[in-house]
């Protein structure tokens, strides 16, 4: 009976494998290539085609498989996103990026529980989806997801509003920098995309839109400054398990047999921060050679991103049309409110606190 179920899991897990090679695939075709679409974004929609057409006709025996995928491997998908960043990145960019990037998170989050209320929306949905577009889009929301403990469709609504508005600010930056709408200096532009652009591949693309040659930095600086934002992930997610159980306690709900409350502490966020810590020491000395170094580097961030590409599609395949129409259409309204603020509060922060911290 235990091997049986083993054998259900595995292929729970083997049919999610197979959707993440496919999304690896599909990501490189030149048209979605050129969206920037990332195999974690691609995986979702071929999750979310399974769970609304296969997914009737395969075992149910097959779900613990999938369900793992959304949680063991996410966590250690988050764990090694580490090795993307180092402390070095920090101090080489300086102190505006590092108070705007703060600035941003701060606000947006806040503001998307405000606004969430005033719609009176599920917390959990808004949470997610302010979440989102505050810190890193996609990575941000599964970073969440065991923080908050949120149903996989509210997952996917939050994923969604990052693709969509994301998709939108890559394409429409490029356009306000070249025509002169966006008044900003190189650096103030760069801190101005990375610090409210949803996705680490949305701030790659936009940097390279406004500086094809990389004469002016600004790519290379927009990419540092979001990288900022993603190591924020960190200490965003403990506070926000903190404030979670306090929430929870008052209204009489996860309370433990003794009367306390639950707190989720996210081991796997100080994981990631000790991943940052062990990079930055790599990075900086030479215990290995260069060339060994960035290779055995690379190798992980595929690894990683693999993994993360699994857990979005088992996201995905836990997320029926049905429970989108549910939800309705004032998440995608917050997440619209949300990116207002990005589009007007970011530009303004880049414009005068850049060169008043420079």
């Amino acid at each position: 009976m235990l091997s049986e179920k083993r054998a259900s899991t595995l292929h729970g897990i083997l049919l999610i494998v197979l959707f993440s090679c496919s999304a690896f695939y599909i990501a490189e075709i030149p048209f979605v290539k050129q969206l920037s679409f990332s195999p974690l974004i691609v995986g979702i929609i071929l999750g979310m085609l399974y769970a609304n057409s296969l997914r009737n006709q395969l075992p149910e025996t097959w779900v613990p498989g999938i369900k793992l995928c959304t949680k063991q491997i996410l966590r250690w998908g988050i764990i090694l996103y580490g090795f993307r960043l180092t402390f070095q990145q920090v101090l080489e960019i300086g102190l505006p990026a590092i108070i705007i990037d703060a600035i941003v998170i701060f606000v947006t989050i806040a503001l998307g529980v405000l606004v969430g209320k005033a719609l009176k929306m599920d917390e959990k949905t808004t949470l997610m989806t302010s979440t989102g577009s505050a810190i890193c889009g996609a990575a941000a929301v599964l970073g969440a997801e065991p923080v908050v403990k949120c149903a996989p469709y509210k997952t996917a609504i939050a994923v969604s509003t990052v693709v969509i508005f994301g998709t939108i600010s890559m394409f429409l930056y490029p356009i306000m920098y070249r025509s002169g709408i966006v008044d900003l200096d190189p650096q103030a532009m760069a801190i101005y995309t990375g610090s409210t652009l949803h996705e680490v591949a949305h701030v790659v693309g936009a940097g390279n839109a406004m500086d094809p040659t990389g004469s002016l930095h600004l790519a290379d600086q927009a990419t540092i400054t979001k990288m900022i934002r993603v190591m924020m992930l960190a200490p965003v997610l403990v506070i926000m398990s903190f404030i979670i159980a306090r929430i929870r306690k008052a209204r009489h709900t996860d309370i433990s047999a003794d009367g306390k409350s639950k707190i989720t502490v996210p081991w796997f966020a100080f994981g990631f921060i000790l991943v940052i810590g062990i990079n930055s020491l790599l990075q900086s000395s030479n215990i290995f050679p260069t060339e060994t170094l960035s290779t055995g580097i690379n190798a992980i961030n595929t690894l990683d991103n693999f993994m993360l590409t699994m857990a979005m599609t088992a996201l995905g395949a836990e997320t029926s049309i049905d429970k989108f129409k549910q939800a309705g259409a004032k998440p995608f309204i917050l997440a619209f409110i949300i990116y207002v603020w990005l589009l007007g509060g970011g530009y303004l922060l880049a414009k005068y606190l850049t060169p008043a911290l420079a």
